[in-house]
Order: structure tokens, then C-alpha cells, then sequence
């Protein structure tokens, strides 16, 4: 056992009170955080219980939560979304989760994921294999992208939304043309958990913030995934992209996004000069 499992009862516990409460309470008001963008009232009931409970259990661990930011250490930290997937979980959506990340310099190297109207709690910690309700698991070992489904992330809201889903829609369309399937959970850390257990064959995120990523990124490693960042180098806290996915698969989706790159920047020039 490496030293990161020691904390996974911490972890398990923290989780778990999460998912309880989105299981027994409503999401309550909301609160409007920007263009299309909401935090419900469990949000932050949620996150301010799990700061408060993880301070407690491992005072020298910081702490990073998507709703009210960072305290603590930054060397090693927590890294908390309460409810990944707030709008599915206000529309009654049960394709949500409570995700846990454990960053050491910014490297993911313990997660736990629980989906809580699912039944399902995967976990990770680096150097001891991943989990799903006690029981090994393995990511997927397909090599063909027409044998894969690929989960992708949500489109952007909020600033710079339009050049932001260009490229969106652009890696969308090209997915589409090779893939088995496209799927879009509204969830980075059920995508992620997903891939970790071979349920799907890759996870592409266009985007990386480490509440939503460290847990699913440590899992999905501990499974035998590729994760890195657009430009083919290994994923961590600050990288542009999360790029996840059975291992043989890698490099084909990384050039597949490179086109849709170069697609949708040649698009965009040749609409600026035509004005």
C-alpha cells in the first residue's frame, strides 16, 4: 500500500457524507455564476461541510473546492467538486457524482468518484490499482476508433463561449465520422470513471480545472488509461486539456483534435477576411 492510500478512508468518508446529502436534499436555490452557468444551494452546503470535515481529519493537506476556492497548502491538496453535474442534478438527471482528488504538485494521485444514484464508488491511489466498490477494475484495450465510444465533455457557457465551441464542434463532427459512438454525460469525473472501468474508451475534455479532473485522472491512470494533455504530454493540474483514453487510442485522437484544430482556425480566418 503506498503512502497515498492511507488517506483513502479520509476520502471515502468525505465522499460519502457528500453523496447522502444529494441523495436526501434538494438542490435549493441557485445561484447564477455567469452566462448559462449555475451553483445550487447543495453546492456550497456541500463543499463547505467536506472543507470543514477534511480540515479536521488532515489539517496539512490544502484545500481547493470549485464554489469558494483554495486554502492551505498548494503543495499537497484537495480538490473537490461537490456535485459534478449541478444541472443534471437540478433537472433530476441522476447522471452525477461527488469527486475527490488528491493533488501532490499538481499531480492527480488519489481520487474517489461516487455516483450516488448509480450505486457506484470508484477510487484510486497511485501505485495501488483502481476501484470500483471494492472490486479491481481495468480500462478498455481497444485499438480501433471505430470499436470506441468516446465520452465528450459539455460545451462551453459563459466568456468567449463561441471560439471556444468551435473547436467543440469541430472535434465533435470528426469523432462522429469515426467513432462507434459520441456520448455527453454532462459529468467530467462519471466520463472519467467510466473510461477508468471500460464502460467507454476514451474521455476528452476541451478544458482542465482540477476540481472537476484530479479524482477521475488518478483513477483512470490506476486502470491502465492514457491521460495527457492536447499536446501529447502527461496530463496534470495545469494543463490545457484532459485527453483520456484506452492507451492504443491516444495518438489518434490527438491528431484527430489537431485537424479539428486546424479546421476550425482555418474557418474562422476565412470568415474574418470576408468582412
Amino acid at each position: 500500500m503506498s503512502g497515498y492510500a492511507e488517506l483513502l478512508p479520509v476520502a471515502f468518508e468525505a465522499v460519502g457524507r457528500g453523496a447522502e446529502a444529494m441523495r436526501e436534499r434538494s438542490p435549493g436555490s441557485l445561484t447564477v455564476k455567469g452566462d448559462r452557468d449555475l451553483a445550487s444551494e447543495l453546492d456550497f452546503t456541500i463543499e463547505r461541510e467536506l472543507r470543514t470535515f477534511l480540515r479536521h481529519a488532515t489539517p496539512a493537506i490544502g484545500f481547493l473546492g470549485e464554489e469558494e476556492g483554495s486554502t492551505g497548502s498548494a503543495e499537497l491538496q484537495w480538490a473537490l467538486d461537490p456535485i459534478d453535474g449541478t444541472a443534471n442534478f437540478v433537472r433530476g438527471i441522476p447522471l452525477r457524482a461527488v469527486s475527490l482528488g488528491l493533488l501532490h504538485r499538481d499531480n492527480a494521485v488519489l481520487g474517489v468518484i461516487e455516483l450516488p444514484f448509480l450505486g457506484s464508488r470508484y477510487a484510486a491511489a497511485k501505485g495501488d490499482g483502481a476501484s470500483l466498490n471494492g472490486q479491481p477494475i481495468k480500462a478498455s484495450t481497444v485499438e480501433d476508433l471505430s470499436e470506441a465510444i468516446v465520452g465528450i465533455g459539455d460545451y462551453a457557457v459563459g466568456p468567449d463561449a463561441s471560439a471556444k465551441n468551435r473547436l467543440r464542434l469541430a472535434l465533435t463532427a470528426r469523432l462522429a465520422e469515426k467513432a462507434q459512438r459520441v456520448r455527453m454525460t454532462g459529468s467530467a469525473a462519471l466520463d472519467l470513471a467510466w473510461l477508468a472501468e471500460g464502460r467507454i474508451d476514451a474521455a476528452l475534455t476541451l478544458s482542465n480545472h482540477a476540481w472537476d479532473m484530479a479524482a477521475g485522472v488518478a483513477i483512470a491512470r490506476e486502470a491502465g488509461a492514457s491521460v495527457v494533455d492536447r499536446d501529447g504530454t502527461s496530463h496534470d493540474a495545469l494543463s490545457a486539456m484532459t485527453i483520456a483514453a484506452a492507451p492504443a487510442l491516444s495518438d489518434t485522437l490527438l491528431t484527430l483534435l489537431a485537424k479539428a484544430d486546424f479546421q476550425q482556425r482555418s474557418t474562422g480566418e476565412i470568415r474574418s477576411g470576408s468582412y
